[in-house]
């Protein structure tokens, strides 16, 4: 089976079902070399899946450009068959940015399209197909952020826009003065907020696919202790067994079962386990099984 490719929304960009979340690749995980990471981009792109998910902060600003050399390894073609996502906004204290002082945020104008310009020379392509604010800022002036967008679109710089982690009435308040195409945010059984804070619905009421980031639950759900994770994990593995599937794909299929369709993006470096989140594409959960799960994870009953 392969990861086959839908729209974000009506007028949004097509990502394969499954994305690739590049954080670990680079010095914050694996620190692959080129050639290592020029393999599992051809791994992945093998199985359809085509997007690959990136932030300007990834490796304190290594990452992007450690792709970019490994991208650069494949042919010109391949390009044409990928998508390519990138976050920015986040200031972080690093060698790699001696003016910062602080962890902070910057949704200026003037930093929006710096951070995509350096982006696309990192990346090493002409074109981001997604550009997202990484985390809203409370300072954010919603006019200036559209003027970013505008000028990068107009560009042909960038060609779709959303945000990361912005709640309901922060993606209203920028969507007004700019088109959005997503929200990226963090849900699992144990991070349960977007079902109920209005995050899911206003993605549905807009017809948009929601990008979801550790899908998994990562290190709380692996390496977590505690009664209702305990119980949490034994309802995963029994579903598990009865569709002769590891956690992990259970875990992908639940994110995938609400009506918005949301895309997860994966954190794995490891081919076999990104091979393996295929099969979430085939699995389609029962209701009361979701809402075992469900139930499982946030520790006590919905009804």
């Amino acid at each position: 089976m392969n990861a086959a490719q839908r729209k974000l929304s009506p007028e949004g960009p097509q990502l394969s079902e499954i994305v690739a979340g590049t954080m670990t690749w680079g010095v914050w995980g694996s620190d692959y070399d080129a050639v290592t990471m020029a393999d599992l981009i051809g791994h992945c792109v093998d199985l359809g899946i085509t997007t690959f998910d990136h932030a300007d902060i990834y490796g304190h600003y290594t990452t992007e450009e450690a792709f970019g050399t490994a991208l650069k390894q494949h042919s010109s073609s391949v390009r044409g068959q990928i998508q390519l996502v990138t976050k920015c906004g986040i200031q972080l204290v690093t060698g790699n940015r001696p003016k910062n002082r602080l962890p902070h945020y910057n949704s200026s104008k003037k930093h929006i399209i710096a951070s995509a310009e350096r982006s696309l020379e990192k990346l090493r392509t002409d074109y981001l197909d997604l550009l997202l604010i990484h985390r809203p800022d409370p300072l954010m002036e919603p006019e200036e952020i559209a003027a970013a967008f505008d000028s990068l679109r107009q560009s042909g710089k960038v060609l779709h826009f959303g945000v990361s982690n912005f709640t309901p009435s922060q993606f209203s308040l920028l969507n007004a003065h700019t088109h959005l195409v997503t929200n990226q945010v963090e849900c699992h059984p144990l991070h349960t907020e977007p079902l109920f804070d209005g995050t899911y619905d206003q993605c549905q009421s807009h017809s948009l696919r929601p990008m979801v980031w550790s899908p998994l639950g990562g290190t709380e759900y692996f390496k977590g202790e505690g009664t209702k994770l305990l119980r949490l994990r034994e309802k995963v593995r029994e579903i598990g067994e009865k569709y002769g599937v590891e956690e992990d794909v259970i875990l992908l299929a639940w994110c995938r079962k609400h009506p918005t369709r949301p895309v997860p993006v994966i954190g794995t470096t490891k081919k076999n386990r990104i091979t393996r989140s295929l099969k979430a594409l085939s699995i389609d959960l029962e209701r009361q099984e979701w809402y075992e799960i469900l139930e499982a994870g946030r520790g006590h009953e919905v009804a």
